[in-house]
């Protein structure tokens, strides 16, 4: 049932991820997912730079670099972290999302369609095993120094995702839903 995948998804981090690969097919399994999100007007605004292999490699190196070229308060730690980050997982992909040109709708929906995307590739992940995280470290504005983007497509964060052994965490929530809802 969808409802357990929702409630029994978590974040899996990429010090949590095995050396198992992650195939291909895999990928695009997950990818297929993004495809069906809800999509108003049906500009279907997500996009995805898959980085599976050696290209993992070349965004850490990207990452940190910018990393410490843009921050005013330079950590090792967190340097280290962009630069192995991509090379612990079995894939990274950025989400990004194309702005429709005729602005036909808010930019907020096409952002929150993206996200449903991500949702649909984070719960096939974790139905099959993979584990995955959204991250949206602040050198993602400078993504197009890296790849080739469109005019009017940004990114909005890295998806990590990882073959991993240890079990997961039970899920909590600081209220219920009845504290969140009002009946009108």
């Amino acid at each position: 049932m969808i409802s357990n995948s929702i409630k029994n998804r978590r974040a899996v981090f990429p010090a949590q991820y095995n050396s198992q690969p992650i195939t291909k097919e895999e990928v695009l399994t997950i990818l297929e997912s993004a495809n069906w999100a809800p999509t108003h007007k049906r500009t279907e605004p997500w996009r995805f730079k898959v980085f599976h292999g050696i290209s993992q490699v070349a965004l850490g190196k990207f990452a940190a670099e910018t990393y410490k070229q843009t921050t005013e308060n330079f950590s090792e730690f967190t340097y280290s972290k962009f630069m192995d980050n991509p090379v612990k997982a079995g894939c990274v992909i950025a989400i990004c999302m194309q702005r429709d040109p005729k602005e036909s709708l808010p930019e907020w929906e096409e952002i929150a369609a993206t996200a449903m995307a991500v949702q649909n590739m984070w719960l096939t992940a974790h139905e099959i095993g993979i584990g995955a995280y959204w991250a949206s470290p602040g050198i993602l504005k400078y993504m197009d120094k890296f790849i080739q983007m469109e005019e009017g497509e940004q990114c909005l964060g890295f998806f990590y995702m990882g073959k991993y052994d240890d079990e997961l965490p039970e899920g909590t929530r600081k209220s219920t839903i009845e504290e969140k809802t009002i009946w009108v």
